[in-house]
């Protein structure tokens, strides 16, 4: 084959998971085979989307479509594991060259990190913080609670929930854009079993749509599939009617009936467990006995007081407390609803735990990065990813549109809102009353959720789905309440929690954690010249202030060039910079 002399097309991709498109120029269209059918050459390509890296092979198909696969992994420098995206993510045509290529967006108003900040690059820039990261449990002698049953494994493509039809379509389009394949690795694409899959193909090949033009002595699983021309038809009106091409969803029924066993209220909640998760922040006893009954109940959550005195750092705590001591719970790629797709796992809000069991069952790749041999049949649904209870923060960016699914228009398929997203763990609004929308209005979003835990959702066609809200919901504000929320409101909150000013103990207490954190030497003077500053000038301290202000000292030290040691005129200067700033 020989270099075609064309324009390098533009064509705009979607990173299935991540909501991210990307316009991608190709430099050279000279075609050869690619798993035994027409194709232009991958190109290996590493798209960097926000703070992390995805790398993936670029295939352009002969017939015009552009497809992104997987084929390595992501990555953040402050998270060095791995996480695999061997399945196919997008498929769509290409677009007039006129248009701007190499930008890119974020539709889903998501970007995954692993620290967490994801904002939408638009007028209304939403910010969701993945507050916790990956630690070691140090505590042995709290013991997890018992792990929650695993989606069980289809036997046959009746117990998966799907028609099959529905999987006949999406054998169609993964043998369109993967080309020929094995029937092992079609099985590895779903993430169902061979046996699951095998009834579709004999379909799809007694109707003429599918062919076999290989196979060894290891029976169906080692047949090589590949599409007749019919085949192809076919695949392409299967693509008109959605262009999702991942692991096989899941029915709406199983999500709900999965949901329900992941409940808050399923786990254990003491005041030894609560006591640990809260271990590196200072936290009075009193507000932990409240916490804990919170907790316990699973429902919602309002914490009010004046700005800068750890609402934010509660919801820190908690974080910590689902992560390390809450059993881990199962999340479905995607699910179906209405015979639409909803795609719910998200790297950057979900921290994987199963990995290890994946690369050896053979669904991706170990650590030397070489897939080999054949999927393993096991117990546990693949169409799920177990992970830590997911806690997910929005603030005053938050807007109605946010709470609603997110439909990729050019796909056909749906992105889940945030709220869905964090079931089964904790979704803080934080900065209740300082969103651009009214407050009134968006507490009403909430009423059916807080009295009935589900949500009811608009399809792109009107009609409404009603999806489960099991989760911890944490409302957050520094304003009187009385000027957020109305009465009826409060009603269906069912714990309310007041956070306080520090008292003298809580203040010096606060400021020895942050002089170890700040690795200077703690000295108690300073403190109680501090607190008769604050006297004089009839201020409230503030828990946030021992931060702020030994991160002004440190500044004034870098700047001058002196060591960082706390003296009478360095704090003397830090406190009258902060307060005059305050």
């Amino acid at each position: 084959m020989t270099d075609t002399a064309r324009a390098p097309p533009t064509s705009r991709v979607c990173i299935m998971g991540s909501g991210a498109e990307v316009d991608t120029n190709f430099d050279r269209l000279d075609s050869r085979s690619h798993n035994g059918q027409a194709r232009f050459p991958p190109e290996s390509v590493c798209i960097e989307f926000c703070t992390r890296k995805i790398r993936a092979t670029i295939f352009r198909d002969g017939m015009g479509g552009v497809a992104i696969i997987g084929c390595g992994s992501e990555w953040n420098s402050k998270s060095p594991h791995s996480l695999g995206w061997e399945r196919l993510l997008m498929l769509t045509p290409p677009v007039p060259t006129t248009q701007a290529a190499s930008t890119l967006t974020d539709p889903a108003t998501h970007r995954p990190t692993d620290a967490v900040t994801i904002r939408e690059r638009s007028d209304r820039q939403t910010s969701i913080e993945r507050l916790v990261e990956p630690v070691a449990d140090t505590n042995h002698d709290l013991d997890r609670p018992a792990p929650i049953p695993a989606p069980r494994s289809p036997k046959t493509w009746l117990e998966s929930g799907l028609s099959q039809a529905q999987l006949s379509d999406l054998l169609l389009k993964m043998l369109f854009v993967h080309g020929v394949q094995l029937g092992s690795e079609l099985a590895r694409l779903t993430r169902l079993p061979f046996g699951v899959v095998e009834e579709p193909l004999r379909s799809l090949r007694d109707q003429r749509l599918v062919e076999v033009s290989s196979s060894d002595l290891a029976g169906r699983v080692s047949y090589r599939f590949g599409l007749t021309e019919s085949g192809r038809v076919r695949a392409h009106e299967a693509l008109e009617h959605n262009r999702y091409v991942g692991p096989a969803p899941v029915p709406l029924e199983q999500y709900i009936e999965h949901c329900q066993l992941q409940q808050i209220t399923g786990t254990r909640c003491t005041p030894a467990i609560l006591q640990a998760a809260f271990q590196d922040i200072v936290i009075r006893p009193a507000m932990l006995d409240q916490l804990g009954p919170a907790v316990c109940s699973g429902k919602s959550i309002f914490l009010w007081g004046p700005p800068g005195n750890g609402k934010t750092t509660i919801a820190k705590g908690l974080g910590r407390y689902l992560n390390r001591f809450a059993n881990e719970i199962y999340v479905p790629y995607a699910i179906l609803v209405d015979n639409c797709i909803v795609t719910v796992f998200d790297p950057g809000i979900h921290q994987t735990t199963d990995d290890t069991d994946l690369a050896q069952r053979g669904i991706t790749a170990p650590a030397n990065g070489v897939l080999s041999g054949p999927v393993q049949d096991g117990p546990i649904d693949l169409r799920w990813r177990r992970v830590r209870r997911p806690v997910v923060v929005t603030g005053n960016e938050l807007t109605l549109d946010l709470l609603e699914l997110k439909y990729h228009k050019p796909g056909n398929f749906y992105h889940a809102p945030l709220q869905i997203k964090a079931n089964g763990g904790l979704f803080l609004i934080d900065d209740l009353g300082r969103q651009t929308v009214r407050s009134q209005d968006l507490i009403n979003r909430w009423t059916i959720p807080l009295e009935e835990s589900v949500d009811y959702l608009t399809l792109a066609n009107g009609r409404k789905c009603m999806l489960p809200i099991e989760q911890l919901t944490v409302f957050a504000t520094n304003l009187d309440p009385q000027q957020v929320v109305d009465e009826a409101f409060m009603r269906r909150i069912k714990h309310k929690i007041h956070i306080e000013a520090p008292v003298r103990e809580q203040y010096a207490a606060i400021f020895q954690l942050a002089c170890r954190q700040q690795e200077v030497p703690y000295d108690e003077a300073m403190v109680e010249e501090l607190l008769q500053k604050y006297r004089d000038l009839g201020r409230i301290p503030r828990s946030s202030d021992p931060r702020d202000l030994l991160s002004m000292a440190r500044s004034i030290c870098r700047f001058h060039e002196l060591p960082f040691t706390l003296n009478t005129n360095l704090m003397q200067d830090s406190a009258s910079r902060f307060f005059d700033a305050a």
